[in-house]
């Protein structure tokens, strides 16, 4: 086991801890959508670290994908006199509250998947960048013609782009047919898996060249639950983000590509460039700190796991 993934571990069960000297050390909060969810532990660990590093102490806060505890969250970090926070994937739109507060108090805020705008000094992670290639790889497969069913999830301004993104490619393929439907957090592995089986009832094998999208990997590995009890395996399915599960569904045949994101570099990252925005002040220009995405599939996935181990936590 590599020091990253025990680094990763090590972060991702001490999420709700309260450190012992928080009193003593400066205050990083971090707002996340899913706390709980592969990538944002990724992400959390990361940014946990460099926190660390810089003799920060951590809090998360598990938003539970609604925006209205992600305002009071950051509305919270500020009255505690935190000197940044990281909202995850929560459009800056969706935090106008939060924002306004941190603004007045003079606390920096950084999105992973949200955005810069109405104040937000830096964001990486951002949706579409990132789904891009898994995007193209899916058109390509199907050829130019067939069905989609597309695993959304509009509160969250990554999913959104995303969304966007693909609606752009597929409509450049007009003999594609795009049936969405919109996931619950929590609930996405769930309504992943009813989702497909309603689409499958409709869609029966030898219809030709049929595919499952999810915005990021959970609803459709929530999907590969269903078409694993049904032996249906004339069925593509594609995710973004390339969390572990993912990654071993696509080492095993079940699921065709993902785009792994490298979440924990993003969070180390962006807690690393945070001491800069402290330390410009005012004269800070916001920007897009991105780290690119690869594709993963069958065919190359036993190199990628070469060259990244810990992506698969073992």
């Amino acid at each position: 086991m590599t020091n990253r993934t025990l680094a990763i571990l090590a972060a991702a069960g001490a999420l709700f801890a309260v450190p012992a000297h928080a009193d003593e050390a400066p205050l990083l909060g971090i707002v996340s959508i899913a706390a709980t969810e592969a990538n944002n532990v990724r992400y959390i660990a990361g940014a946990t670290v460099a926190a660390k590093e810089e003799g920060w102490t951590v809090s998360v806060i598990d938003a539970a994908g609604s925006a209205d505890q992600a305002n009071a969250a950051i509305q919270n970090f500020v009255g505690r006199g935190a000197t940044a926070v990281v909202d995850m994937v929560f459009p800056f739109s969706s935090i106008g509250a939060g924002l306004a507060s941190a603004k007045t108090a003079g606390v920096p805020i950084v999105t992973w998947g949200g955005g810069i705008g109405n104040g937000v000094a830096a964001t990486n992670g951002s949706g579409a960048p990132i789904a891009q290639p898994v995007i193209d790889k899916m058109v390509a497969d199907l050829g130019g013609k067939g069905q989609i069913l597309a695993l959304t999830y509009r509160t969250g301004e990554v999913c959104r782009n995303r969304e966007v993104l693909m609606d752009q490619v597929v409509a450049k393929a007009p003999g594609i047919a795009v049936t969405k439907n919109e996931v619950r957090i929590p609930g996405y592995f769930e309504d992943g898996a009813q989702y497909a089986n309603a689409w499958l009832a409709r869609h029966p094998a030898g219809e030709g060249n049929l595919a499952i999208w999810g915005c990021w990997d959970d609803p459709a590995i929530g999907a590969i639950g269903s078409l694993r009890q049904q032996d249906r395996t004339d069925v593509k399915v594609y995710g973004v983000n390339g969390n572990a599960q993912a990654l071993e569904n696509v080492k095993n045949g079940h699921m065709t590509a993902t785009a792994w994101e490298d979440s924990y570099t993003e969070g180390y990252q962006m807690v690393k460039l945070l001491k800069q925005i402290k330390a410009a002040g005012p004269s800070w220009q916001p920007k897009a700190v991105e780290v690119p995405a690869v594709l993963v599939t069958k065919d190359t996935i036993a190199d990628f796991l070469k060259q990244h181990p810990e992506a698969i936590g073992k």
